[in-house]
Order: structure tokens, then C-alpha cells, then sequence
């Protein structure tokens, strides 16, 4: 695909740079969010010591798993020669990238002590998926910017299919080593499964697909442009197989739970008598997450059914990590335990902060800051999808 067939965004001067003061005006806001968890400590937030991981981590955790879902795009391209998304790819991997840097920026910020982020890049525990992690973030950066650099220079074009290879591997690793997190969490009996790491798998697949068509689209009609029917048939079959896939591993990861005894009572909270977590699952990630999407899909309209999903996925995102916290921790299974009333019985609340909100909201509006500011100044848009 050579240059000459791609172009800069095209938009009104006093539109970007409004945009662009909006999206900066959020990240600001976030950023002080941020600076003030870390002066007055996390106490200020609806975390607790029982639920440690709040809504910042839920969006951490979606936005690196839409990261890796996004290249979905660029590796139908680029591995599986599929010449319809060609044109589309390079717009892939720098989603890829935008979505990669908020996510781990958020994470960075809500560790209470940004400052040791050196030790934890440079002391390493290898019986610890945390420190895995660091290596697969930091390795799938690096391979993003060179799988954009083989699309986008045609002196190196050559070289594209095989960074791409590469990069598709990489990303199925990353995202099972995103889910293997929860995972390896055995004391839970939420997590402690490894059905997870494929579960994440198809959640990235599925909400990368719904979250590059919404941002495509809105390239598109930024830039006066209609998306071509064959593009849009294309992403509505990708994002229905995805649907159905997604639903028979979160079946799957339910069954898994239910077999394994220290995990029913879990799972009873979950589906049936765990309040709010339970509407939750079923109404959000169930109905609105999947169901729904799927009848909507079938009127072919592709953008309220990627919103949905989107919606769908990041309630789905909060019942795994909010619900799994929530439900009290077993510390001695079967065995009486004798309990205070000190935290240690009862399902644990928990109500983000305004702070938590501003810095999950600052983290979407740097991923689309950074998305604005590079389409606008360099050459992603194809001119014309038919042609590569």
C-alpha cells in the first residue's frame, strides 16, 4: 500500500483544535485526579482495604485488552491476506498503540506510588505474572511502532507480513498474560480458573473489532466520508462469530466455576443473590453486552450494535474484577470460622470516587487525544479502500 494512497485527516482548523483543547482539558483533569490520590492516599477513593482494584483498573484492564483486540484489523491485513483491510491496517496498530499507552498510564497513576514504577521495571519476580507483564506491555510498544513503520514506508513494505506474524503471536500472548492476572489469583473464587486467559482472548477479539469500527466511523464522517458497504458486511460478520464465541467461554467459565466446589457459592453470588453484581451480569454483560448486539446485527446495523458491546464489556470488565472482590474471601475453606464485625463477613461495597471517574475519563480522552493528534499530522486514512 503505498503512501500517495493514504492522507492526513481533513478537518475544519477551529474544530481540531477544539476537540483537541476538550480532550486536553479531560486528561488535565485526570491527571489531578491523580496527583491528589497520591498526596492524600487511596482513602479518598471508594477502594478499601477488601476491594483493592477499583474502577481506575477496570479501565486499565479494558483499554489493554481493546488494545490488543484493535489490531484485529491489521492482522487480517497482514497474516491472513485478507486485501480488503489492507488500506485499513496502519489506522489498526496506531489504535493499538493509543489504547496500549492509556491503559498502562492509568495503571502507573493508581499504583499510589508512581514514583517505584523504576523498581518494579528493574527488580523482577519471575514466579509473578506482574512481572511477565512488564516485558509483554513494553515488547508489544515496540513491535507496534515498527509494524507501523513496515506498513506506512514502502521501502520496508516487504518486511510488514512478518512483523505482523509477529506482532499477532505477541498479542495473543499479552492478552492471556492480561488473564492469567486473575487467573493465578487462587485464594479468589472468582478467578483461580485458567479458562480466563482464552476468555480475555475472545473479550479482546470482540471488543477491538466493536471499538475500530466506532472509531473508524467517526474518522470517517470527521473526514466527509462514507464507509464502503463491503467494509461494514465485513466487520458485521467478524463481530457476530466474536458474539457467539464470547458467549460460549463466559458459559464455559461459569460451568468451570460451578465444577469446582470452593467456587459454587461463588458463583450462586454471582448469578443469582449477589445484588447488584448479579443485575449487573445479567442485564449488562449478558443482555445488553451480547444478546442484544447480536439482534441488532441481524437489522446490519454494525455502530449501536459495537456501542453495546462496548458498554456490554466494560460492565462484563467490572463484574470480573468489582464482583470478584466483593464477595468475602474464604480464608479457611471448610472450616468453621469465627467472624467479627470488622470486614471479614458480608458482601464488601464499594463506590468509585469522583477522583477514580476523572482518572478512567482522562485515560479515554488521552487515547483519543493521541489517535486525533497523529491522524491529523501524518498519512493513516486510506483515500480510497478499494485501492492498496
Amino acid at each position: 500500500m503505498r503512501s500517495s494512497l493514504m492522507s492526513k485527516l481533513e478537518i475544519n482548523q477551529k474544530l481540531f483544535w477544539f476537540l483537541l483543547s476538550i480532550l486536553g482539558l479531560f486528561i488535565l483533569v485526570g491527571f489531578f485526579s491523580a496527583h491528589i490520590m497520591e498526596e492524600e492516599g487511596h482513602h479518598i477513593t471508594g477502594m478499601n482495604n477488601q476491594i483493592i482494584w477499583g474502577l481506575p483498573h477496570v479501565f486499565a484492564v479494558m483499554l489493554i485488552i481493546i488494545s490488543s483486540g484493535v489490531l484485529n484489523t491489521a492482522t487480517l491485513s497482514s497474516v491472513f491476506d485478507k486485501t480488503l483491510f489492507k488500506p485499513l491496517a496502519p489506522l489498526s496498530a496506531l489504535f493499538a498503540v493509543a489504547f496500549l499507552i492509556s491503559g498502562l498510564l492509568i495503571l502507573v497513576l493508581d499504583l499510589g506510588r508512581p514514583d517505584r514504577l523504576v523498581v518494579a521495571m528493574t527488580v523482577y519476580n519471575f514466579k509473578s505474572i506482574f512481572a511477565w507483564n512488564i516485558f509483554l506491555y513494553s515488547g508489544f510498544f515496540a513491535i507496534l511502532v515498527i509494524y507501523i513503520w513496515s506498513m506506512l514506508d514502502f521501502t520496508v513494505k516487504k518486511h510488514s507480513k512478518a512483523v505482523g506474524t509477529f506482532a499477532f503471536i505477541w498479542r495473543i500472548v499479552l492478552t492471556t498474560g492480561t488473564g492469567s492476572i486473575f487467573g493465578f489469583l487462587i485464594a479468589r473464587e472468582a478467578y483461580a480458573t485458567a479458562i480466563l486467559a482464552p476468555l480475555f482472548i475472545v473479550m479482546s477479539l470482540l471488543y477491538g473489532t466493536a471499538i475500530y469500527y466506532l472509531l473508524y466511523n467517526l474518522i470517517c464522517k470527521l473526514n466527509k466520508k462514507i464507509i464502503s458497504l463491503e467494509i461494514t458486511q465485513n466487520f458485521i460478520k467478524l463481530l457476530r462469530i466474536f458474539l457467539y464465541i464470547n458467549l460460549y467461554f463466559l458459559i464455559l467459565y461459569h460451568l468451570t466455576n460451578i465444577y469446582i466446589s470452593k467456587h459454587i457459592d461463588y458463583e450462586l453470588f454471582i448469578l443469582f443473590n449477589g445484588g447488584i453484581y448479579t443485575f449487573l451480569f445479567w442485564l449488562g454483560q449478558i443482555l445488553l453486552g451480547i444478546i442484544i448486539p447480536i439482534l441488532v446485527l441481524s437489522n446490519k446495523n454494525m455502530s449501536i450494535s459495537s456501542l453495546l458491546v462496548i458498554v456490554g464489556g466494560f460492565i462484563g470488565i467490572w463484574v470480573i474484577i468489582i464482583g470478584g472482590q466483593a464477595y468475602p474471601l474464604n480464608m479457611f475453606p471448610n472450616h468453621e470460622i469465627v467472624e467479627s464485625s470488622f470486614y471479614d463477613s458480608g458482601v464488601y461495597p464499594y463506590t468509585p470516587s469522583l477522583y477514580e471517574i476523572a482518572l478512567g475519563l482522562g485515560s479515554i480522552a488521552l487515547t483519543l487525544f493521541i489517535i486525533l493528534a497523529a491522524i491529523a499530522n501524518l498519512k493513516f486514512i486510506p483515500i480510497d479502500e478499494n485501492k492498496y
